[in-house]
């Protein structure tokens, strides 16, 4: 009975009775139809404006259309379209694509400076400055504090 609640009570003793807690007189008031309207409007917007933030900060998961009335014109299969690009078109993109990889991939090397540096080239090597044996000896904080 507890875990349903829209079972209801039933009952066959006609000694036990119960009151309604909102509909006693000493009941407070309940909100009109106009604020209750008004209520469920600003609530709604409020959801289209979480929705256009997700749909804002995800362009990764895409656009879904909610009505049948919307349609786009796709570019690329009408019937008008060119069927092929000529092998210097076909240069260039794959340059291009390579050119937005190497800029994608420096970008998320520099948001994420967590991640290290990764390299399979032996040849490649770098130096430390500030642990090599020939740089200058720094200050221990205890040293540096008490000056």
């Amino acid at each position: 009975d507890y875990m349903h609640p829209e079972v209801g009570v039933k009952t066959t003793d006609p000694a036990l009775f119960g009151r309604n807690y909102f509909n006693r007189y000493s009941a407070p008031e309940t909100e009109e139809d106009e604020f209750a309207d008004e209520r469920a409007e600003i609530l709604a917007e409020a959801a289209a404006f979480k929705k256009s933030a997700v749909a804002y900060l995800h362009p990764e998961v895409g656009v879904c259309l909610e009505d049948a009335n919307l349609f786009g014109r796709n570019y690329f299969e009408r019937a008008s379209a060119p069927d092929v690009e000529n092998m210097e078109e076909a240069k260039e993109r794959a340059k291009i694509l390579a050119e937005a990889a190497a800029l994608k991939q420096l970008a998320s090397d520099y948001m994420h400076p967590e991640v290290g540096v990764k390299t399979t080239d032996p040849t490649l090597f770098g130096r430390n400055y500030f642990n090599r044996y020939s740089a200058p000896e720094t200050e221990e904080d205890e040293f540096a504090d008490e000056r």
